[in-house]
């Protein structure tokens, strides 16, 4: 999952907590109220929710993949060669494109589940965590409804979780390619002097202080040039692993482990999700019905440069891939400069990683405190927030392992339990569950997966970080 928020760039899309939804005195209001069922039948399938969105800039199709592109595309797709170095090469490849097509179907899930429930409570758009709450609460199990408002705050943890936990990941890989340029070898371990947690520490100050811009309009332009730098990884890890590499593809390992296949798994579904920025993009398109052809366009750019760095960064490189794979450039002018530029540009999009989920908490938290001193209270606490990001990084700086069980925790529940089970709510009386009831086999099929992937990928991945610990 990418860094960058795509609603930033001139405000074309909305916030996560800037959802609005239209009351009978036609003025919108913002989110995190009771949703009841106000239509049924043609009635609901009927409402014109393009129609009730407030007027504002909205995006067509090419632009709308652009930003899935953007949304998706992020620090996991610099790790992802070394994720196949642990799972086996072929498998690996098989898998890339298997997961990028069912977490594409996962997304779209999403999106049709929201514009069938936006006729049924007369909303024209709604947030992830809207849809959560909305869909237990007009669903058909009357025992869940009580649970509607922790569905939704679910919703919002394992967003926070990902992404400030993104953060964690950005801070070593930053740290991983200080360590390189200092040292001046393509040897990294975590030991040394100063060692890799003393790389990771000193960049508390300088998170710190970037992350005091509370304004997205001094950051956004640089999600551009990250764009543009990951595209130019990918070309720089196609050239030097046809230069470098000592074996033909065929020589590789099709298969290693099961726990290098849970790891690939969480490290693969992490570099491609983008479902936290589905509905975002559909509020704001002129023509959201067409989502999914923005899913089937978006992610199949995205499969190919995930499966491109992958597949070359593993052949190329070997058994001695590091993360990020701009590690294992030579030590060149060309490659040395662009080390450098993309630790900027990651230390940029720290900052706009950080900003999502913060965004997000600090709705709860300001209530708390005297709107006259938000200013410094929320400067307070974006500080104590990169502070507990730094301690976790600095005790957890294995970079493959910390992106594989966020992958596994937090992108199999997001990205497949939770999109099923809201249309299965949805879809229990209406359409109703199908012949042999096919839609209530899909969500458990679904439902095994996800859970298969959270817990093993979880566990699996966890030790890891933790036996490197201690």
């Amino acid at each position: 999952m990418s860094s960058t928020p795509p609603w930033v760039e001139g405000n074309s899309l909305p916030r996560p907590t800037d959802i609005h939804y239209q009351n009978n005195d036609g003025r919108f209001h913002r989110g995190h109220h009771k949703y009841e069922i106000k239509a049924t039948g043609d009635a609901a399938k009927n409402y014109d929710f393009i129609g009730a969105r407030p007027p504002g800039k909205k995006t067509n199709v090419i632009e709308s993949i652009g930003h899935l592109v953007k949304s998706c595309l992020g620090g996991g797709v610099m790790a992802i060669h070394e994720s196949y170095k642990q799972c086996g090469l072929w498998t690996s490849v098989v898998l890339t494109v298997l997961l990028g097509i069912f977490v594409s179907y996962c997304m779209y899930i999403l999106a049709r589940s929201a514009q069938k429930i936006y006729g049924r409570v007369q909303v024209p758009a709604m947030s992830y965590p809207d849809l959560a709450q909305a869909a237990l609460e007009t669903g058909p199990f009357d025992k869940l409804k009580k649970y509607s408002k922790c569905f939704r705050y679910a919703v919002d943890f394992t967003i926070c979780a990902d992404l400030f936990g993104s953060c964690c990941v950005y801070q070593i890989m930053i740290s991983r390619t200080i360590k390189q340029l200092v040292e001046g070898t393509d040897d990294i371990s975590p030991e040394g002097n100063p060692p890799l947690r003393a790389y990771v520490a000193m960049l508390l100050i300088p998170c710190v202080l970037i992350c005091m811009i509370t304004s997205l309009k001094y950051l956004a332009p640089f999600s551009i040039v990250a764009d543009v730098f990951i595209l130019m990884v990918a070309g720089a890890t196609i050239y030097y692993a046809v230069k470098m590499a000592e074996l033909t593809p065929a020589e590789f390992p099709i298969f290693k482990t099961v726990p290098g296949l849970f790891e690939f798994m969480g490290v693969c579904v992490f570099s491609m999700e983008g479902v936290g920025v589905t509905l975002a993009i559909e509020n704001s398109m002129e023509e959201p019905k067409k989502i999914p052809i923005v899913l089937a366009g978006g992610m199949s750019i995205v499969v190919c440069i995930v499966l491109t760095v992958g597949f070359f960064g593993y052949w190329g490189f070997g058994e001695k891939a590091k993360s990020p794979v701009t590690l294992n450039f030579p030590l060149e002018p060309f490659p040395i400069a662009l080390k450098v530029m993309i630790a900027l540009m990651i230390y940029v999009t720290f900052a706009l990683n950080f900003w999502v989920p913060f965004d997000l908490v600090w709705y709860y938290i300001k209530q708390k405190y005297d709107p006259a001193k938000y200013w410094l209270w929320e400067r307070v606490y974006r500080a104590l927030f990169v502070f507990i990001i730094t301690i976790i990084a600095v005790i957890f700086p294995a970079v493959t392992k910390f992106i594989g069980l966020l992958g596994s925790f937090c992108l199999s529940n997001m990205g497949f339990i939770y999109p099923a089970f809201i249309e299965l709510c949805l879809d229990w009386r209406d359409p109703g569950l199908g012949v042999m009831m096919w839609r209530l086999w899909k969500f458990v099929l679904i439902l095994i997966f996800g859970t298969v992937l959270c817990i093993v990928g979880t566990y699996s991945n966890a030790k890891e970080l933790i036996e490197e610990v201690f």
